[in-house]
């Protein structure tokens, strides 16, 4: 009796668990898969690329000769073992032609946490942390027979934050996303130079020139350039923001006291429009979360679905098969939703930053999205035909195991699917066979690549613009000046510009006929490139009054190499007109001339600057008082110090205690390990109205005693 009670409780469970559904449900094939997909009207999708040919991806590139080359991450989301990774490079073949991968060639294997390629002298440079590699093939078999390490020392602890996406800019600098992660690198060309640290930077460098140095940014996984360079990253929750200010502005003195330059530009914030539903673990952890914030009465909500959390590849479109109305708009995946969302690109009148915006046909719906919940849109990339391929890692579980329940991981198999992996092409529904050039660029002789330059899909001017630069080929460089001298399209004149400074052909002449360009991105560039030649300066003055709020907020930024009288008066001229945006405030506080007390009172004397109340004058007067207190220049703090007393200042009183409180804040920053002295500053009161002269006498008397120490600047 026992035994059959047994027998009928073990048959109960098994009956339980034969009949409830799984909470995760299997992989489609890749032709289910299409057919799970909600596509924009007008396009269609089609497979390139499937399992067994390629498995985990999450980058694929075109070489110059149109192959494409897939980066492949098995060990995700896991450690490699012992330090060596189960990554691979593939070369994707398709032999007969029709539009589909048929072949796949091992390039290079155990890669370690390899992310993201790009073409180089007939090879590859490899992000695979902690190095950036170069592999080659020199017979021609599609596998790689030399490896180089050009730069080691990234961080290579979380597969999710770690060296990726290398881009190749307009301006012959190859870029990378490092998410700010620490790391001390070296570049193993150059084993003499002192190691870079890598906290808090992205990276960028020259292999033609052996230059390397930190960017600005924290890009997570995805970061594009546009036609003028503008860089924009995807970092998980927020899918765009835009790196408005370059490192070497933001750094080329220490005494900024923020030198964010990030700016969120999307105007619909975390709202997507998913149509699968949410994992289970996923709306578990949400309800346990927001139990726990209901109990601590905090006002918080937790989103399981429906909200961006895990953005990935933001890539621009700069193909030429799309309707000219997607050339420029991102395309991000959010690999947790299933989906590709579109942002429309709109620069500002105003600031020299843009705004992203959903199309008007996708108010209320994604360009793609599927229902099938193992669609994982990773990356992206623009092919020779000008299609976009979406590079989908196909996985059950895509969430790191670091940030789930141990209880929810039990039935969670976080390499399910690392045998599986797909490549889309998306093309318009009416596109006819396109008319492609009859040799690719690497067969083409340097006169072709010229005329390349001129080519409506980018990936063709930036290969043609990469050869040039790699063959060094001097017969070219007339054709290309009489380029930028003659062509109607600007981003052409733009590219040809960069060929000649890639060919050191670069001279004051070209540089000031940029300037006077009739687009205001080709006089931007003008503008950075004339930093290198002094005799440009007083051209730059005449740049503040540029139609174009881009042009004026770089020359603001170039003019901040020069500390002559000229330039401080320029600045107090761009902190009057355009100070009310913390852009061009940090822009003027980033250079030692826009950190000065002769700029204060080029603001008091010829712009009254402050008889009107605004608030950020207060903001203004705080960041740069805590500047020259910074500096810890005796004469410097004496002189605003004594503005602090002015009659201008005294009909104001918060302008006097923004002042004290930024002084007070620097004078601490420079104070070091000096404990007392920090202490003494900490009590000087720096809000109250009643005590300012004794507050300004005591940041007095501290100078003085702080003797002829200066920080070098």
């Amino acid at each position: 009796m026992r035994l059959l009670s047994g027998i009928g409780t073990i048959a109960v469970v098994c009956l339980l668990t034969c009949c409830s559904e799984p909470r995760y449900p299997a992989p489609l094939t890749p032709e289910e898969a299409l057919n799970a997909f909600q596509l924009r009207e007008g396009f269609e999708i089609e497979l390139f690329a499937a399992e067994p040919f390629v498995m985990d991806p999450v980058e694929m590139i075109f070489d110059e000769q149109g192959n494409a080359f897939v980066v492949e991450m098995p060990d995700y989301p896991f450690p490699p073992g012992a330090g060596n990774g189960a990554g691979r490079i593939k070369a994707l073949l398709d032999t007969n032609a029709d539009g589909r991968i048929d072949r796949s060639i091992v390039f290079a294997d155990s890669i370690t946490e390899g992310t993201s390629m790009l073409p180089w002298k007939q090879g590859l440079i490899v992000a695979s942390a902690p190095y950036i590699l170069y592999l080659k093939d020199t017979n021609g078999d599609f596998v790689a027979d030399t490896r180089e390490v050009l730069f080691s020392g990234f961080f290579a602890s979380n597969s999710e934050a770690q060296i990726t996406s290398l881009r190749f800019g307009i301006d012959n600098w190859i870029y990378a996303a490092n998410n700010g992660q620490s790391g001390e690198v070296i570049f193993h060309r150059k084993p003499e130079a002192p190691a870079l640290s890598m906290g808090g930077a992205d990276f960028r460098f020259r292999l033609d020139r052996g230059e390397f140095e930190r960017e600005a940014g924290a890009a997570q996984f995805g970061h594009t350039m546009d036609d003028w360079g503008h860089r924009f990253i995807t970092q998980n929750t927020l899918h765009i923001r835009h790196v408005v200010i370059p490192w070497r502005y933001l750094h080329r003195h220490p005494h900024l006291s923020s030198t964010a330059a990030l700016v969120n530009i999307s105007d619909h914030d975390l709202e997507m429009f998913q149509q699968t539903p949410p994992p289970y673990w996923r709306a578990e952890r949400t309800r346990r979360r927001q139990k726990q914030y209901a109990e601590e009465n905090l006002d918080r909500e937790e989103y399981a679905e429906d909200h961006f959390t895990g953005c990935s590849g933001g890539t621009i479109y700069d193909g030429d098969a799309f309707p000219p109305a997607y050339y420029g708009n991102v395309f991000t995946g959010d690999v947790a939703g299933n989906l590709v969302h579109r942002d429309v690109l709109f620069p500002l009148n105003d600031r020299p930053t843009f705004v992203a915006r959903r199309d008007e046909a996708e108010k209320d719906r994604e360009f793609l999205a599927s229902t099938d919940p193992w669609f994982r849109p990773a990356n992206f990339a623009i092919g020779p035909d000008g299609s976009l391929y979406v590079i989908d890692m196909y996985r059950q579980h895509i969430e790191t195991p670091l940030s789930i329940p141990e209880d929810l991981k039990a039935d969670m198999d976080f390499l399910s699917g690392s045998d599986l992996g797909r490549i889309y092409r998306i093309v318009p529904d009416k596109i006819e066979g396109k008319n492609l050039p009859a040799s690719n660029p690497g067969e083409m002789s340097s006169a072709e690549l010229v005329a390349a330059l001129g080519h409506p899909n980018r990936w063709w001017r930036l290969q043609a613009q990469r050869l040039i630069l790699e063959r060094q080929d001097m017969s070219a460089l007339p054709a290309v000046i009489d380029l930028f001298s003659k062509h109607e399209i600007p981003v052409v004149r733009l590219h040809a510009l960069y060929v000649v400074e890639g060919l050191n052909a670069l001279d004051a002449g070209l540089v000031s006929q940029a300037l006077r360009d009739p687009h205001p991105g080709v006089r931007k560039h003008g503008l950075i490139l004339s930093e290198r030649y002094p005799q440009l300066l007083p051209r730059l003055h005449a740049m503040l009054n540029d139609s174009s709020i881009q042009v004026v907020f770089q020359a603001v930024l170039s003019l901040g190499w020069s500390s002559d009288k000229n330039a401080i008066e320029d600045l107090a001229k761009a902190l009057a007109v355009h100070g009310n945006d913390p852009l061009f405030r940090t822009a003027v506080l980033s250079s030692n001339a826009g950190t000065s007390s002769l700029l204060v009172d080029e603001l008091i004397n010829k712009y009254s600057f402050f008889e009107k109340p605004e608030p950020w004058k207060g903001s203004l007067t705080e960041e740069l008082f805590n500047a020259i207190g910074s500096s810890n220049q005796t004469d410097e703090i004496d002189r605003v110090l004594k503005i602090l007393r002015s009659q201008e200042m005294k009909t104001q009183p918060q302008w006097q205690l923004a002042g004290i409180k930024g002084l007070k804040k620097g004078m601490q920053r420079s104070a070091g390990e000096d404990g007392e002295r920090k202490a003494k500053l900490e009590s000087i009161q720096s809000n109250d109205a009643g005590k300012i002269e004794e507050a300004i006498q005591q940041l007095q008397d501290l100078n003085t005693k702080s003797g002829s120490f200066k920080l070098k600047r």
